[in-house]
């Protein structure tokens, strides 16, 4: 779907997702940002640090994404860690990028085409409530990485359905002829992220792709 359907259908369902969006999100936390531009369906955004919890998969997109929610979830809520500790309350939204190498430096040119795709390595990555730090998180399985992204900026686009791979490819797309536009320089890959639950109708469903550029 192109990008001026993708903002027609987000006007379309505004009015009618405002009230469940507020009811659905008035008691779950989301990452501390600041907009500096806004230019729908675009935004630049300055992020505080956080700290995410996060776990890697290999296979397609859907179904990493799947594994990870689950993994990550039997983490904050107690079902499995090494030393017990108090739940830990869900956040939003769960992110998704593919892993790599520290050494390993990728240009943003386009979206990134894979001959095998079922061999990637997806990370699905639980934003933790601000009100904890490493220190203070319970200890996390050996499979599962707590540590703290710092500050950065951040391009975003929003937009809805069931964000299909197709869907964030085009999305993809979209973005770097965005970023180009403004001038900005892409740092890394892209970045998904996902607001809503499985059963939340797609054209209510809020979803992103994201990308880091450096700060002026």
């Amino acid at each position: 779907m192109g990008i001026k359907k993708w903002i027609a259908a987000g006007v379309g369902v505004a009015a009618i997702g405002a009230a469940a969006g507020y009811a659905q999100y008035r008691d779950i936390e989301v990452p501390a940002y600041q907009v500096v531009k806004a230019e729908a369906p675009f935004e630049l955004r300055d992020y505080k640090p956080m700290i995410v919890a996060e776990v890697t998969h290999t296979g397609d997109q859907s179904r990493t994404r799947g594994e990870g929610f689950r993994r990550l979830a039997a983490y904050i809520f107690g079902q499995d860690r090494p030393e017990g500790g108090e739940d830990i309350a869900m956040t939003a939204p769960v992110m998704q990028d593919r892993a790599v190498d520290q050494d390993e430096a990728i240009a943003m040119t386009a979206p990134v085409m894979r001959d095998s795709p079922e061999a990637d390595q997806w990370r699905t990555r639980f934003v933790m409530p601000s009100k904890y730090t490493l220190e203070t998180l319970p200890a996390a399985p050996a499979d599962i990485t707590l540590t703290e992204v710092p500050g950065r900026r951040i391009a975003a686009v929003r937009f809805s359905g069931t964000a299909r791979a197709g869907d964030l490819a085009d999305m993809e797309t979209e973005l770097s002829k965005w970023v180009a536009s403004e001038g900005l320089k892409p740092i890394g890959g892209f970045e998904h992220a996902f607001y809503d639950a499985p059963m939340v109708p797609g054209p209510l469903r809020r979803n992103e792709v994201m990308v880091e550029v450096a700060a002026e």
